[in-house]
């Protein structure tokens, strides 16, 4: 029997423009084909009817994953006023309707009640888990179940524009956990209008940005000039890195991190750094660390060719 081809080796990140209509999981799959690659995985889901900023990890990247699923994200979307659903999106039938629609100031005036640390009901339609079942299952059978509300942080929330009574874009800066179908239909019931998400478009996922999104249809355009082409569209592992300082070692302690041992840092030119931290040597990735009390301890090492 031949043996089954595992893929490439390759390492980096994607900042893939998802397109309407996929789920992350087939889009993640349909990149992998596209590059052979052995390993890939995301950082933070988006439902398949939101398109925009989805990081893909290849290779020694998804070491980092954790970072980037760690660091605020910013939406730009649209609540549909008038009727709010069971999955709080366009896809879902209406559970409730109203015939009142609320002016740009009264719109304005609540959203301050949106910002900051809020408490926020996740939707019925998602993806937490019920006594070990995912509450989308429970949703789709019509069990009776509870969601308790979780604690979640956003940093700013913005009205863009309305363009008619029934449409209103927002743009929203948010922590880990916060779904935005949640906040559309919680601004609907402030405002006795009901409401659900009716677009919605991620434009950033920590350091990774809309601007260097490419899209599925560029990515195949570059694969047919050739590998070396399309692998010219990843970032480096430490792209996901963003947030952390970075520490240059020497090669003598960059191979004793990449042994699993423990650096101690002493003296005048010892850096004054304490927690996480990422350590380079000759401008490649060593290892993610944590400094304690000068000493420099690898938590993950990263096995790229040098």
């Amino acid at each position: 029997m031949a043996r089954q081809r595992k893929g490439l080796p390759v390492n980096g990140w994607l900042v893939l423009d998802k397109p309407r209509g996929m789920t992350s999981t087939m889009a993640v799959a349909r990149v992998k084909r596209l590059f052979e690659a052995a390993k890939a995985g995301h950082a933070g889901t988006l439902d398949p009817l939101a398109t925009g900023v989805l990081p893909i990890a290849f290779g020694e990247a998804t070491k980092t994953v954790p970072f980037v699923m760690d660091g605020s994200k910013s939406y730009r979307f649209t609540v549909r006023f008038g009727s709010e659903t069971d999955t709080d999106d366009a896809e879902g039938r209406p559970v409730a309707t109203s015939d009142k629609r609320s002016t740009r100031a009264e719109i304005e005036s609540v959203l301050p009640g949106f910002t900051g640390e809020i408490e926020q009901v996740p939707p019925r339609f998602s993806a937490l888990k019920v006594e070990g079942v995912r509450a989308y299952e429970l949703a789709r059978d019509e069990e009776a179940f509870e969601l308790a509300p979780r604690t979640v942080v956003i940093d700013r929330l913005t009205l863009i524009e309305s363009p008619d009574t029934d449409h209103a874009v927002l743009e929203a800066e948010c922590g880990k956990g916060t779904y935005v179908r949640a906040l559309a239909r919680d601004l609907g019931r402030a405002l006795a209008t009901y409401g659900h998400v009716a677009a919605l478009r991620r434009t950033r996922v920590g350091a990774f940005g809309e601007e260097q999104a490419v899209t599925l249809d560029k990515l195949e355009n570059l694969s047919e000039s050739g590998r070396e082409t399309l692998l010219e569209a990843l970032l480096p592992v430490e792209a996901g890195l963003g947030d952390l300082p970075a520490l240059a070692v020497s090669a003598s302690d960059a191979g004793r991190l990449r042994q699993g041992r423990a650096v101690i840092l002493r003296g005048r030119d010892a850096p004054i750094l304490t927690g996480t931290l990422y350590a380079t040597s000759r401008g490649a990735l060593v290892a993610l660390c944590e400094m304690e009390q000068g000493q420099l301890k690898p938590r993950r090492i990263f096995n790229l060719p040098r």
